[in-house]
This record gives structure tokens, sequence and C-alpha cells, in this order.
């Protein structure tokens, strides 16, 4: 582009690259100012397995690049996972990222999670952590713990900060182990965490440059991803709001206030009319008072109830024995 002419300062065209630029300031390409570099975007990616970390393959196998979503901008993987292993991988747009996140010098931690057959100790795992060489090659320390198992398979993790190729199968298959799985949960601060396989997650821009300026950090807010295949960006967890503790009884109803008696009436010939209380006594009393007033006569007992069929009247048919 500087041979043909197309890059120019100030208007005059520049004709050598070695060209020191103090800013941006005046550069133009085809007579189009060019636009300030943009801030690096990091993105997280739960890898499935039986894909490849390359833009395309010879072999016509499957990558990354044809499940990735179409609205994602142009990516560079941050290191490479085998075809068989899964688990988080990280593409960003800015080649200086890159390269800060693979260098073993930047000390960023990766960790991984292996299923694998066979017999190992924990003692044997704890070894790792001097390094071992294997056909020639070194590597470097490796933080290993016997996570649990189950049948004739063993779970383990593994952090280290090198992440050589097929470095965490080729050290398992030096202690005997055939690893049958093989997933990548964390890089740096950076956790894979829940994300659906497949699915993409942007890091907030203000972390990235957080890690940017501390590499080996690890406390980072981790990221709540939604599920869905789209690109979505990354929120920080936030706990979940608790209610209230409800009361356990109710508040106690305020009683009621006393109703005032009523005063006595008065009748026509000046006597006062008082009210007897409502018991059964009192309304027996009344009721005999008022029969005596109006000359009644009193009324017949009822007869009590008689045997079983005869309701009580006289001549009424005896209980059959029984039988």
């Amino acid at each position: 582009m500087i041979v043909e002419g197309r890059v120019a300062l100030n208007g005059v065209a520049i004709d050598t690259p070695a060209t020191l630029l103090a800013s941006l300031d005046g550069v133009t390409v085809d007579g189009n100012p060019v636009a300030a570099p943009t801030a690096a975007r990091l993105f997280i990616y739960h890898k499935p397995s039986g894909l490849l970390v390359t833009e395309r393959d010879p072999g016509g196998r499957p990558t990354i690049y044809d499940r990735l979503p179409k609205t994602l901008p142009r990516v560079v993987p941050v290191g490479r996972l085998d075809l068989n292993t899964e688990g988080l991988l990280l593409l960003t747009t800015d080649g200086g990222l890159k390269r800060q996140l693979e260098l073993p010098a930047t000390g960023v931690e990766r960790a991984y999670r292996a299923r694998a057959y066979g017999n190992v100790t924990q003692a044997q795992l704890e070894d790792l952590i001097e390094g071992v060489e294997i056909e020639g090659v070194r590597y470097g320390s490796i933080d290993a713990n016997l996570e649990r198992r189950t049948g004739a398979n063993v779970w383990i993790e593994l952090v280290l900060t090198e992440g050589k190729n097929r470095e965490v199968r080729r050290v398992l298959e030096h202690l005997g182990l055939k690893v049958s799985r093989l997933i990548r949960t964390r890089y740096g601060p950076f956790v894979l965490g829940d994300l659906p396989v497949g699915a993409v997650g942007e890091v907030r821009q203000h972390d990235v440059e957080s890690f940017r300026a501390n590499p080996t950090r690890k406390d980072l807010p981790q990221p709540a991803r939604k599920r869905e295949q789209s690109v979505q960006p990354v929120t920080p967890r936030t706990a979940p709001k608790r209610e209230p503790d409800r009361p356990t009884s109710r508040p106690a109803k305020p009683a009621r206030p006393a109703t005032p008696a009523k005063a006595p009436r008065q009748r026509a010939d000046g006597t006062l009319a008082v009210r007897a209380g409502s018991t059964s006594a009192a309304r027996s009393s009344r009721a005999r008072s008022f029969r005596e007033d109006r000359g009644d006569r009193p009324a017949p007992a009822r007869p009590s109830r008689g045997p079983a069929g005869g309701r009580g009247k006289p001549g009424g048919r005896p209980p059959r024995g029984r039988k």
C-alpha cells in the first residue's frame, strides 16, 4: 500500500515503511482517515469434542469456525485444544492480548479435569509439582490432585502454566493412565462455569483491561452467561436477593371496646322494665307468668319415649325378643 502511494501523512504520500508516528492524526489511506484501534474484545467459547482449532482443514474435518455464531467479529483462538479435548477456549480480536495470554513467562494458569483409566496414587500426582521429563521433553510444574474414583476410572484435576502440545495427555500416559476425556475448565481468571456446550459469552471490557494490567490475578468477577448460542455480554454474578423473614405468628387483634349497658326502659305505669338474663330458667319463668296471666292451664307433661317400636304410646307393640 505504501509502494502504491495509498498511505499519506498530512496529505503527503509516505514512500517508506520506516516512518515513526506519534499518533494516527493526519494519516490517511486512499484519502480516508485511519481510525484509532478499537479496544480488545475477549470471548469465552465452550468447545465441544470433535472440532479442530484451526481456520480450515485440508482433510475436510469440522473446525470451530464452522460452528461459531456468524455475528461474531473476526477472532483468533488463544492457544489450542486437541480434536478430542473440550471445554474453555478463549477467542480474541487482539493479537497482543493473544500473545500475552499464551506466553509461559506471563504465568497464566490453565486448569483441566481429566478422566482416565488405570490406577494412580496421590503421591505419584504430587511428584509432578517438580516437573517431569518425557522422551527428552521437559514439562514444567503441574499441580495435580486426585478428585475421585468411579469404578476403574479416576478423575484428576490439573493446574499448569506452560500448556505445551498434548502436555496433560502425555504426562498422564507417563503415569500409566489412559485418558478418555479431557476438559479445560479455567484459563487465568476466566472460568467455563455453566456455559453450555457450543455457546459463546463475551467478557466485559473492564475485566479485560483489569486482566491486562495484572495477568496473574484470579479474583475477577466470574461471569453469569445466558444459555443461548448467540453472543451474549457477560455480566458479574450477584447474590440473589433474600426476602425478609415472615413472622411466625400473627399479631394479636386489639380488644373490642366494652359496650355500655343500656338504661332500663320505663313503662306507662311508672315501673321500670328490667330485662331478665337470657338463661333457660329466666325464659321458663317468663312463660309461666304469661300463661297464669291468661288463665291457661298448665300443659300436660309430655310422655317419655316408650320401648323401641312403641314410640311411647299406650298399647304399643312390645319389642320382639331376639331369636
